[in-house]
């Protein structure tokens, strides 16, 4: 854990000696090789590697849609399942919400109705809060738009409030804004930062991209399977 972090923060999750190893042809794969971090509640990490480093397998290990070869995998104090594919299902529909790279969005359906399926499907459809979360994004004068009316880093924005209406506990982001350029990257981190704040979201995002820094409270650098620094951005 970095220097800084308060001692009055609640921990959400915790991995201790996490391994992930894959056997190859050519031998052992050490995707992660030893990983010791903790998360606490609000916080929003970006974690930053070369392509290889560990970071899509770290995020997987985290979204519990892959096991840990080895190591202690801890989440609101409770043992994280694994090697079991209905209860890791169970738990990433209960506290997991993520971002990816391609926005996913149903494209026969509205703005608003690609939200309100994710509400129906968690049981609480609620129209108010949908119509909230995509004013949170700036998107309250698109609801009735279809997502192929609306810009790439719109529909982005559509996907971030699609990711929070089910209330995750972690919010995981893959490349969220590989296919967008600068400008429109800037728009859809900032919508990003606005939401997880007033809707008390930790995050967690994997990117290549440096500049991407200046969002996050948190920076974290991994190499070879490893973490090789932890740093507070604020």
């Amino acid at each position: 854990m970095p220097i800084g972090c308060g001692e009055n923060m609640t921990i959400l999750l915790k991995m201790e000696k996490l391994q992930r190893y894959y056997e190859t042809p050519a031998g052992v794969v050490k995707a992660l090789d030893g990983i010791d971090l903790e998360i606490n509640q609000g916080e929003r990490v970006i974690l930053l590697g070369p392509s290889g480093s560990g970071k899509t397998t770290l995020l997987n290990c985290l979204s519990a849609l892959d096991s840990p070869t080895a190591g202690e995998y801890m989440f609101n104090g409770h043992e994280v399942p694994r090697d079991a594919s209905e209860p890791m299902t169970s738990f990433r529909r209960e506290n997991i919400g993520y971002v990816f790279q391609f926005f996913n969005l149903l494209q026969d359906l509205t703005v608003l109705e690609n939200i309100l399926l994710i509400q129906e499907l968690g049981g609480a459809k609620d129209p108010n809060r949908a119509t909230e979360l995509l004013k949170l994004v700036g998107l309250e004068g698109e609801v009735n738009r279809f997502p192929g009316e609306i810009s790439g880093g719109q529909q982005q924005r559509v996907a971030i409030a699609r990711s929070i209406a089910k209330r995750p506990n972690l919010l995981l982001g893959d490349e969220l804004t590989g296919n967008l350029d600068t400008e429109t990257s800037r728009k859809v981190m900032t919508a990003l930062v606005k939401a997880c704040e007033q809707e008390n979201i930790t995050a967690v995002f994997v990117t290549h991209d440096e500049g991407l820094v200046e969002y996050a409270t948190r920076v974290i650098r991994i190499d070879s399977g490893k973490i090789v620094s932890d740093e507070l951005t604020v």
